[in-house]
């Protein structure tokens, strides 16, 4: 199935399983995939998108007043992304209009973190944009903009907008309409970073020793602890590199932007228990576009064992990092070293809510038995995308 551009996160789940053939020594069979998950908490899709639906109603009915939208107007254009944080935009309108929908950003920033798993000390989340470039001389001629939100299923026929006296009306997804549409959503670049920082604390609360490997961005690592095999060496440490990185093309509907991705790696660390390292991939945002970070994805001096395997997943905002983080570790945890290669991508999928097999496509790519030496150009086995990796050797100071 061809991916999705999404205008949110892409989240990508590297899962490493463990090798350690010895002479003669043939590989263990791989781990039957448990049944797939019940979501932890109430479905975050169904929470985020009804919070910004509300947000959206509230904000178009709100553009009645003309220093409002006077403001929203010139802060959505004068940024490069054409984007402005709602809740300090409506703040500094010093209406009652704004005043009110100051209070309801505010609220709809609390709930929505509270449904990702994040903390309160975010601050804003919630965005807007206009949806086209094409429709900014509409709006500066006086047109009446409607409001809408950029809903998670990429493959929607119709979006839902308001109008100021808060009606709703179906968008044709297919087609940039002639009116001005203003689109909200939520900063998943600040929510991507909070995200990182909850699954490594719980899972290294759950005794996976969890280290932030690349959070930092392209070319950053976070050494972990280094173990006596190969991949530590006399000062340094050998990583595998991705040099190069795309994910498969497909149309992106007009109401979709960037996306933000991320990787966990995970397998057996050098103590024998399992393991996981976060890897935020910022750079990763569209579809068809080839890109070239230069960013480790594996400290292999972290790890007992030297094959690796990515399963690389999106983010459409919905994502509860706390469930995530609980759901994985309660799988990961059953597993036992058993001295040979235990593939542990079908554990770490099983492990994931039902609500990410729907319609939207949370799950995109994998990549099997990537090595420590693996070299060059290797495909996903979803036909979905590739990535081209080296060996790196990190050299101490």
């Amino acid at each position: 199935m061809p991916l999705p551009r999404s205008r949110r996160a892409l989240v990508a789940l590297a899962a490493l399983p463990l090798l350690a053939l010895a002479a003669g020594q043939a590989a263990a069979a791989p781990i039957p995939a448990p049944a797939p998950a019940a979501p932890a908490a109430p479905a975050a899709a169904t929470q985020v998108s009804a919070i910004e639906d509300e947000v959206a109603r509230a904000l178009a009915t709100s553009l009645t007043d003309s220093a409002l939208r006077d403001g929203l107007r010139s802060a959505t254009a004068g940024t490069a992304a054409g984007t402005a944080e709602l809740g300090p935009l409506a703040a500094a309108a010093q209406s009652p209009a704004a005043r009110g929908l100051a209070a309801t950003a505010a609220n709809a920033d609390h709930r929505i973190a509270a449904a990702k798993g994040l903390g309160a000390e975010l601050g804003p989340l919630l965005r807007v944009q206009l949806a086209d470039p094409s429709m900014r001389a509409a709006l500066d001629a006086g047109a009446a903009p409607l409001v809408a939100t950029a809903v998670a299923d990429d493959h929607a026929r119709t979006i839902r907008a308001y109008d100021t006296a808060g009606r709703a009306h179906n968008l044709d997804a297919g087609a940039v309409p002639g009116q001005p549409v203003y689109l909200v959503d939520i900063d998943t670049a600040k929510t991507l970073a909070a995200g990182i920082a909850v699954l490594q604390r719980e899972f290294g609360a759950r005794g996976l020793d969890a280290t932030g490997l690349g959070t930092k961005g392209p070319g950053t690592a976070t050494p972990g602890t280094k173990g006596p095999d190969a991949a530590q060496a006399a000062g340094g440490w050998w990583a595998t590199k991705i040099s190069g990185i795309e994910v498969a093309d497909d149309e992106e509907p007009w109401f979709k932007g960037a996306a933000e991705m991320f990787s966990l790696v995970t397998g057996f660390g050098q103590d024998g228990k399992v393991r996981v390292d976060s890897v935020a991939m910022p750079y990763l945002q569209y579809d068809g576009t080839v890109y070239h970070p230069n960013q480790i994805l594996v400290n292999w001096s972290n790890y007992k064992y030297n094959l690796a395997d990515v399963v690389l997943m999106e983010d459409d905002g919905d994502t509860n990092y706390l469930a995530l983080a609980q759901a994985v570790a309660a799988v990961l945890l059953t597993i036992a070293d058993q001295g040979a290669y235990i593939p542990l991508v079908n554990a770490v999928l099983a492990a994931l809510p039902t609500s990410w097999w729907t319609d939207d496509p949370d799950y995109v790519e994998s990549w099997y038995t990537l090595a420590r030496n693996s070299s060059g150009r290797l495909n996903g086995a979803r036909g979905n995308g590739w990535m081209t990796v080296e060996p790196y050797f990190v050299q101490q100071f």
